[in-house]
């Protein structure tokens, strides 16, 4: 790099740090190569920045500075493993970029990204904030066939396509999970430089043509790094946006799986109230033969019965909610309280509670808005009253600011980025890939 380019970068890094300080451990961490002539500015998925000096001097150290975050939270948010794993191809390649942009964007730029032109948006989608990349691709997977390119730093100012008056600015791998090669010769794709043969025909060791890349235990230290950094940030209200807070979160959460929790609390639940032996005129006691006239309540363990309220609105999928509601039948089973379960389906409403034995004769009706609040006063409201209340939803409900009396309430939120259930309640994540 020139001494110009190298005090480009220096302003770029320092004004992203000064912005985003929860980020400067990953600016700080990923490799930037000067590629003159490349017209773009790329990230691969050993974090190494291929940068085209000329084009990264137009930029001022905002701009600059934002395109390295942007690229930076391809890093952490794993986008190129997603890609492979969403199986994206050639084709596909930019509709999965854009999607990965209106993931990273919808937070960053409120929060001060100054990209250059014009930033993917959800909006620009057809989408709602706060959704994963894999569900934005979704939507647009379903639209006309996206060859391979990146979308928030590379679109003209000149419109929103970019395709016409401007060029589309190739993210690079570490954000479509696409192998390139670069300027220099090497590979710029998911192995480092050399690995195939052991270096180049130059005899230089692998990874120093490209610059020094990052081997993956190391990547997985600096993403936990920067998740507890921006957790310590965000310990005060309004400092970090609310997707890299759940980011954070989920990748420091100790990975369980949702099975294992749901059934631990069900059994939970239903211990305590199985636990609650008490006394009973409903059976007098033995003792009533020597006692007279005095009639004598006998010890009574209950059986406890299991409402199961199942969201049925329309931001509800038939197949996870299936899913969810058979393990909690087989859990129900398991527990030997497979006939005493009555399932409400419920939207803004609430239709007839059913006593059932098995999930395939649960008739699941609705389809509107969502108000579980209803759904859990009318378990509440059911006699005899259920010892443990399930519900199934995903978590786009008002709730009831007290919890129901005479009733223990387990919430399974379904799918992920659900929002958090009330603290009065037991709660457990539902993911469908786990």
């Amino acid at each position: 790099m020139t001494e110009h380019a190298i005090s480009g970068l220096a302003a770029a890094r320092l004004w992203a740090a000064t912005r985003f300080p929860y980020l400067a451990t990953g600016v700080f961490g990923a490799r930037v190569i000067a590629e003159p002539g490349s017209g773009t500015v790329s990230v691969d998925d050993s974090w190494r920045m291929h940068a085209d000096p000329r084009l990264a001097a137009s930029w001022t150290a905002a701009q600059f500075g934002s395109v390295l975050v942007h690229h930076v939270c391809h890093l952490l948010r794993t986008h190129g493993e997603r890609a492979q794993a969403a199986d994206v191809g050639p084709d596909t390649a930019r509709a999965w970029v854009r999607a990965a942009d209106a993931e990273i964007n919808d937070d960053l730029v409120p929060a001060g990204l100054q990209l250059p032109g014009s930033p993917v948006l959800p909006a620009d989608l057809g989408a709602p904030d706060g959704l994963l990349a894999e569900q934005y691709f979704g939507g647009l997977r379903a639209g006309p066939a996206q060859g391979r390119g990146g979308g928030s730093t590379g679109r003209s100012a000149a419109g929103k396509s970019g395709e016409t008056a401007g060029q589309w600015l190739d993210c690079g791998s570490g954000a479509d999970g696409m192998p390139r090669a670069c300027a220099c010769g090497g590979d710029r794709g998911g192995r480092p430089p050399g690995e195939h043969g052991g270096g180049d025909r130059g005899g230089r060791p692998p990874g120093e043509r490209c610059g020094t890349y990052l081997p993956a235990w190391q990547a997985d230290l600096l993403r936990r790094q920067v998740a507890q950094q921006v957790l310590a940030h965000g310990k005060q209200p309004g400092t970090v946006p609310a997707g890299l807070l759940r980011w954070a979160e989920d990748l420091l959460r100790p990975k369980v799986d949702w099975r294992t929790v749901l059934a631990a609390e069900l059994r939970r639940a239903v211990a305590e109230v199985c636990g609650a032996v008490d006394y009973s005129y409903r059976r007098p006691s033995r003792r009533c033969a020597v006692t007279g006239q005095v009639v004598l309540p006998a010890l009574r363990r209950p059986v406890p019965d299991v409402a199961v309220v199942c969201d049925t609105s329309g931001s509800m999928t038939s197949e996870l909610l299936a899913m969810a509601l058979a393990e909690v039948e087989g859990l129900l089973r398991a527990l030997g309280l497979a006939r005493q379960v009555c399932v409400l389906a419920c939207d803004t409403a609430v239709a007839p509670a059913r006593r059932v034995s098995s999930a395939r004769q649960v008739q699941l009706v609705g389809g509107g808005g969502t108000d579980m609040g209803a759904g859990i006063a009318a378990a509440a409201a059911l006699r005899p009253r259920p010892a443990v209340t399930v519900v199934l939803t995903d978590g786009y409900t008002p709730w009831p600011a007290e919890p129901p009396k005479g009733t223990r309430v387990v919430v399974g939120l379904l799918g992920p980025g659900a929002p958090a259930a009330p603290a009065w309640a037991r709660a457990v994540r539902v993911d469908p890939a786990a």
